[in-house]
């Protein structure tokens, strides 16, 4: 669907979104394809051309997406680099597709202005080299890590590809490493699914001096086994985020509500559902978001491209900005760009815009 664009001048600075090419492994994938790789699949080569013409970055029309963060994905990992470096590569292509928008040929457009990697925290203090190759491949650009926690006992949930172990958070091994991490005072962007928010609260006690970045708004799920259960678990989700939310060093994305898994539409991908219907939708739990953390610690986030699951790239900042009406123009300021700006290190950004 295609919608005229709402508030097209707001600066917007999109702070969670992948680059990955997927051909060689989607038809690996066991058919009927799970959900979330059927989304994925109509965007299978994703890099800097096709977020492009989703963000128009430097092109005519679409929101005023002044620069982005790249979210790790597990994509263009270096083969001739042993297990624990090899997610290097990826940081690494990425600082190229960085460098490809900074060399002024698209505008004040910056993608990928700032970087966040994979290491493996299970190796304890072993991770402290990989933390620093990863900040040498970044060129000034690399800001944080995630280390994605996401499980569920019934593997119909998540699909085959995600193989994180059950309280990845509450491990010992996760923890020595977390602590090495702690050090390099860089972010953290966790995520796990909604009946796990409890490791990540335990996480931001445990280390409240570490910036965490909640994603997805906590992941409530709406697939497999919790189909139709939205409704019955709403209070169990908005108890964590109230919860999380009393820990200062935790911030929350807004967005991820159209992933396959939330069904926030249930039918995907890309099925013409309106900005208008998707803000309702997404209405109770964003709303309960930003009541819980306020503006200066809730980012809007694309998600891109998983999130074409439920709406373009057009359409979902739409939905975004009408979630946005009743708040202030500071806090609107806030929610679209400076609070990714001031916990990603983009300030400078928005004094270009």
């Amino acid at each position: 669907m295609s919608e005229t664009i709402l508030e097209p001048d707001l600066p917007i600075i999109d702070p969670h979104h992948h680059l990955w090419d997927l051909r060689p492994l989607v038809p690996a994938f066991p058919e009927p394809r799970h959900d979330f790789i059927e989304a994925i699949a109509g965007a299978a080569y994703y890099t800097f051309d096709e977020l492009q013409q989703d963000t128009r970055g430097g092109l005519e029309g679409g929101h005023n997406i002044v620069g982005t963060v790249f979210m790790e994905c597990g994509a263009f990992y270096d083969a001739a680099r042993d297990d624990a470096m090899k997610s290097v590569g990826e940081v690494e292509f990425v600082n190229g597709v960085a460098a490809q928008g900074a060399s002024g040929l698209y505008g004040n457009y910056r993608p990928c202005a700032g970087i966040v990697g994979h290491a493996d925290l299970t190796l304890g203090d072993a991770v402290q080299p990989v933390i620093e190759a990863l900040i040498a491949a970044g060129n000034g650009r690399f800001r944080g890590i995630r280390h994605a926690a996401a499980w569920d006992a019934d593997p119909e949930v998540l699909g085959p590809p995600f193989h994180a172990p059950e309280g990845l958070y509450l491990s010992d091994a996760f923890r020595e490493g977390f602590a090495a991490y702690a050090r390099h005072g860089l972010t953290f962007d966790a995520w796990l699914l909604e009946p796990q928010l409890g490791d990540v609260l335990d996480l931001a006690k445990a280390f409240p001096d570490q910036t965490i970045v909640l994603d997805h708004c906590g992941t409530p799920l709406n697939i497999a086994c919790y189909r139709g259960k939205l409704h019955e678990n709403f209070d169990r989700w908005r108890r964590s985020i109230h919860a999380l939310a009393e820990c200062e060093n935790v911030q929350v994305k807004l967005g991820g509500l159209a992933m396959a898994f939330c069904g926030l539409p249930e039918d995907g991908p890309m099925n013409g559902h309106s900005s208008e219907h998707l803000a309702g939708l997404w209405r109770p739990y964003i709303e309960t978001c930003i009541e819980a953390f306020g503006a200066s610690r809730a980012m809007f986030e694309s998600n891109y491209p998983v999130d074409r699951w439920g709406a373009s790239y057009e359409v979902l900042w739409n939905a975004f900005k009408r979630l946005s009406h009743s708040h202030s123009e500071d806090e609107r300021k806030a929610l679209f760009a400076g609070t990714a700006a001031r916990v990603y290190g983009l300030e400078h950004l928005l004094e270009a815009a």
